[in-house]
């Protein structure tokens, strides 16, 4: 299967952009999964970029959650030796995919641009692999948030909690007066995302 492999360039969450002039302009097929809202004006934004420098992006847009659909197409693309020249991949993901052969190194153009003095070690460790530079950071993701509606908050007289234990308590209160407390998608990926925030809170980092 090396025989047919084409290097494909993360985009990692993710990104991937070609954004020196050294680069020869062409097409570039990309694949990403921001297809709705503030998303897809930020890859709108990428694209209105890429075609700054005088390249041509192919839009290889997979909708779907938090890029499920999108990573099955592109190991299919990828098995059959024909990935597209960027993809948007997320986190430890991108090591994965180095590991397979697939991502190039962009040292050449982290140099250029100075992302050792601009990104911070926390993200560009994940960039790299075994030292190099294999995918472009255009987007960081938190996933604890916790998203509150003032109003409600006001009329209940609660205060925004800060820990979990003062998280139920102002929960029960605002189930008292007939709000519901707390609300998420029920998307796997989302429960997930809840669960590692409870264990974090619960167990601490080291644990």
């Amino acid at each position: 299967m090396k025989s047919f492999k084409r290097h494909l360039t993360a985009l990692a969450v993710s990104a991937a952009l070609m954004p020196t002039a050294a680069v020869q302009a062409g097409e570039v097929e990309v694949l990403h999964w921001w297809t709705a809202g503030g998303e897809a004006r930020a890859a709108a934004a990428l694209k209105k970029m890429m075609e700054e420098q005088g390249h041509t992006w192919k839009d290889f847009a997979v909708a779907g959650g938090g890029g499920e659909a999108a990573m099955t197409v592109l190991k299919t693309r990828a098995v059959s030796g024909n990935p597209p020249a960027a993809a948007q991949i997320k986190g430890l993901d991108i090591r994965e995919w180095a590991e397979l052969g697939f991502l190039t190194s962009l040292d050449s153009v982290a140099e250029a641009e100075n992302w050792d003095q601009l990104i911070p070690p926390m993200i560009s460790d994940v960039m790299k692999y075994e030292g190099k530079y294999v995918a472009v950071p255009v987007n960081v993701h938190r996933v604890n948030w916790l998203w509150v509606n003032p109003e409600v908050m006001k009329d209940v007289g609660v205060e925004v909690p800060t820990t979990l234990d003062e998280f139920f308590e102002v929960a029960d209160k605002l189930k008292a007066e007939g709000y519901i407390p707390l609300a998420h998608g029920g998307q796997p990926w989302q429960d997930a995302t809840v669960f590692d925030a409870v264990a974090l809170a619960e167990l601490g980092p080291d644990d």
